[in-house]
C-alpha cells in the first residue's frame, strides 16, 4: 500500500511525503525540504509523522523552495540525500551540506529506497540537474511533475500509467501577462526553462489519463499569478469531473495523506 502527503507546496516551500507499506516494512521517503528544520518538523507532525520514522530525503533541484534545509534537516536526523549531479555541485555549500550522507542520482537510473521503488527523471527547468521522480510501491505509480517550463514526449512518456498525477499548475497565462512582476521575472516564469501555466497542464493531464488515474493533485499555485478556481477548472475540464474532484496541495495546509491504488 502506498499514500502521500503535502507538507506545503508553493514557491515559499515545498515538501512532499511519500509512504509506502507491506507486511511490517514501512518506508517514508521526504521528496524536497523547502521548510526550515523546526516547521519542516512540525509540518510532519500534522500528519502524525515524526523525523525519526523518514527513511531519506530527495531533492528535486537547488531553488531554495525546494532545497531548503534538506541538507541540515538531513544531517541532524541521520538520513541520506538522494539528488543529481548538477544539484549538489549547485547547492554543495549549503549549511548541512558537508555533514549530509549525499547520494547521486540520475535521469532513468531506478533506485530502490526500502519498499518505493524510485525513478528519476529530467525536465526543462532552470536549474544545473533538475529531477522529478515517479514512485511505486511494486504495484501503484505516483507520478510527480513540478518545476518545468513545458510539455516533452519525454516527460508524458515517463508519466504513462501513473495511478496518482501531482501536476504543477503554477500560473494562469492572463494573470501573470497582467501582474505587477518585472518583465524579465515574467519571461522567466513563463518561459520554457519555467513553470507550468494550467492550459500546459491540463494537455499533459489530457496524454497520460487512463481509466486507472484515479487521483491528480494540482501544486505548486503561484499565490499571486493563479487562483485554485482557474487550475482546478483547467484539469477537470479534461478528465470531464468537477473541480472539487481535482485535489489542491495548498501552501500552508498542505494536503492530507492520499492513498494511491493500482
Amino acid at each position: 500500500m502506498m499514500r502521500f502527503a503535502f507538507l506545503g507546496s508553493g514557491s515559499e516551500g515545498n515538501s512532499l511525503l511519500i509512504e509506502s507499506q507491506e507486511g511490517t516494512t514501512t518506508t517514508r521517503v521526504l521528496l524536497d525540504c523547502g521548510f526550515g528544520i523546526r516547521e519542516t518538523a512540525r509540518r510532519l507532525e500534522r500528519l502524525g509523522i515524526t523525523p525519526d520514522q523518514l527513511d531519506a530525503v530527495l531533492v528535486t533541484h537547488e531553488h531554495g523552495d525546494h532545497v531548503g534545509s534538506a541538507y541540515a534537516f538531513a544531517s541532524r536526523h541521520d538520513l541520506p540525500v538522494h539528488t543529481s549531479h548538477g544539484t549538489w555541485l549547485a547547492t554543495s555549500h549549503m549549511r548541512g551540506a558537508d555533514k549530509a550522507d549525499v547520494r547521486v542520482c540520475g535521469a532513468d537510473h531506478p533506485l530502490v529506497i526500502g519498499g518505493l521503488h524510485i525513478l528519476p527523471y529530467t525536465v526543462p527547468h532552470d536549474a544545473r540537474e533538475p529531477l522529478q521522480f515517479v514512485l511505486s510501491d511494486g504495484d501503484a505509480r505516483l507520478g510527480v511533475l513540478t518545476d518545468a517550463g513545458m510539455e516533452t514526449p519525454y516527460v508524458t512518456a515517463r508519466l504513462a500509467g501513473v495511478h496518482a498525477l501531482v501536476l504543477e499548475c503554477n500560473h494562469d497565462r492572463e494573470m501573470l501577462r497582467n501582474s505587477a512582476y518585472p518583465y524579465s521575472l515574467k519571461q522567466r516564469i513563463g518561459g520554457d526553462f519555467g513553470h507550468l501555466a494550467n492550459e500546459v497542464a491540463a494537455g499533459i493531464l489530457e496524454r497520460v489519463a487512463h481509466a486507472g488515474l484515479q487521483r491528480v493533485v494540482a501544486a505548486h499555485l503561484s499565490q499571486q499569478n493563479n487562483t485554485r478556481e482557474l487550475a482546478t477548472q483547467a484539469l477537470a475540464s479534461v478528465l470531464g469531473v468537477s473541480s472539487g474532484d481535482i485535489l489542491v496541495a495548498d501552501q500552508h495546509e498542505g494536503l492530507g495523506w492520499q492513498p494511491v491504488r493500482a
